[in-house]
């Protein structure tokens, strides 16, 4: 699993589907852990504030691992960082089965978050030395595919075994299946080398860092993984009482990422990267507004377009650091996606809070029992739908402002 002196000898194909089943055990920890949610809090007594730093621990050793690996990756190599993510991976799962309450769970999840953020912090770079161009962006969004695609799997798994009275154990065991064939894939194999020369020095990577445009961009990514990860991890809790299965949401919703992001090459070969995304942001709002609003048959319906909304940000977001600020690197790319976790994890226990005010709210009100949580779900995705409606002013500016360096660069190269 070394890197090698040159591309030579490197089995691409097998370094691809390893980097997807490391990002399905990724959307596993995710999906999973959310379906097991209410089981945790019944078992252990948790309150939603609890449930959401515990959840914030999962995004908190994303952003870590996803800097260290980015500064490490060209000394250390990818192998390293992937046999790292195999050992937090596997004690992250050992460790939740075994956690006895609130602490445990805190640092199994820690754990399992390093793991992820490992699975990052490697394989997007590896992709994206392994190929240019549009070519770069249809694998970086086929790879991405398979966090949706993964979430939808271990979604309808969790949903299965919770429906058969299975307890929540078995189903964190299940994540286990992922991690082994990763590393099965990824056994002996060499890794690409870097095709953009600054890109292999930690000073290039800052030099290309230290602009408007990486900073923009780190603010939009802010705002983007908030808007995608957030309320899938309480979807549960938020949309249990809408009148539809609230697991099979959140399986529809990534669904519909998974679909979109296999075919989003395409649309980025065709409106770039800044017109996806600022398109993305429009539906995004309104499928939040809709999920915030609907209930029964509808609430499917909005999923669906909160889904149409959210597949594209991720992959889109770390391919135009990979592609407009290419001397950025693995570190760049390392960097972008960790503020992205980072603001995540903030938001875990906000959430949580935003969801007890709302409960009180309601029960102020009169409500009880199912009106009550879903009053309380829907008033709380309301408070969300500042996120990715602060997106579509982003992405506007974004448009234009690549749309003007563009023409300038044009303009230059024919004087």
């Amino acid at each position: 699993m070394e890197s090698s002196n040159s591309t030579s000898n490197v089995n691409t194909l097998r370094l691809f589907y390893g980097s997807c089943f490391a990002l399905i055990t990724t959307a596993f920890s995710y999906s999973i852990r959310a379906g097991i949610l209410p089981q945790l809090q019944e078992e252990f007594g948790l309150t939603a504030v609890q449930l959401g730093t515990i959840n914030s621990m999962w995004f908190f050793g994303f952003p870590i691992a996803m800097i260290v690996g980015g500064l490490v990756y060209h000394t250390v190599g990818p192998k390293k960082i992937m046999q790292f993510a195999f050992i937090a991976h596997t004690l992250g799962i050992i460790l939740t089965i075994y956690s006895g309450g609130y602490w445990g769970l805190i640092i199994s999840t820690l754990f399992i978050g390093l793991g992820n953020g490992c699975t990052e912090a490697a394989c997007n770079p590896m992709i994206a030395d392994s190929a240019t161009g549009n070519r770069m962006n249809i694998l970086l969004n086929r790879f991405h595919m398979w966090f949706p695609g993964g979430i939808v799997i271990g979604s309808l798994i969790s949903t299965f075994m919770t429906s058969m009275g299975i307890g929540w154990k078995p189903q964190i065991w299940i994540i286990l299946i992922p991690t082994v064939v990763y590393a099965y894939l990824f056994f002996g194999q060499k890794f690409p080398k870097p095709t953009v020369q600054e890109a292999r020095s930690i000073k290039g990577n800052l030099k290309g860092m230290a602009s408007p445009l990486f900073i923009f961009i780190a603010v939009c990514m802010a705002l983007t993984a908030i808007s995608e990860f957030v309320p899938g991890q309480w979807v549960r809790l938020i949309l249990d009482k809408s009148g539809a299965d609230s697991m099979l949401i959140l399986a529809l919703m990534t669904g519909v990422m998974a679909v979109g992001r296999y075919f989003g090459g395409n649309f980025v070969n065709k409106f770039d990267q800044t017109g996806v995304l600022l398109g993305s942001a429009v539906i995004a709002t309104i499928g939040m507004f809709l999920l915030s609003t609907q209930t029964g048959i509808m609430a499917y319906v909005a999923a669906a377009v909160f889904g149409m909304g959210l597949c594209y940000f991720w992959p889109n977001m770390i391919g135009f650091v990979a592609e407009k600020i290419p001397k950025s690197g693995a570190l760049g790319m390392g960097v972008i996606g960790a503020i992205g976790m980072f603001m995540t994890a903030n938001m875990q226990p906000v959430f949580g809070g935003w969801i007890d005010q709302a409960r009180t709210k309601a029960t102020s009100m009169g409500l009880t029992g199912d009106a009550l949580e879903l009053a309380a779900g829907q008033e709380t995705l309301k408070t969300m739908i500042a996120f990715p409606a602060t997106l579509i002013v982003l992405f506007t500016i974004l448009y234009f402002w690549m749309k003007n360096r563009k023409k300038n660069t044009e303009t230059t190269q024919l004087s």
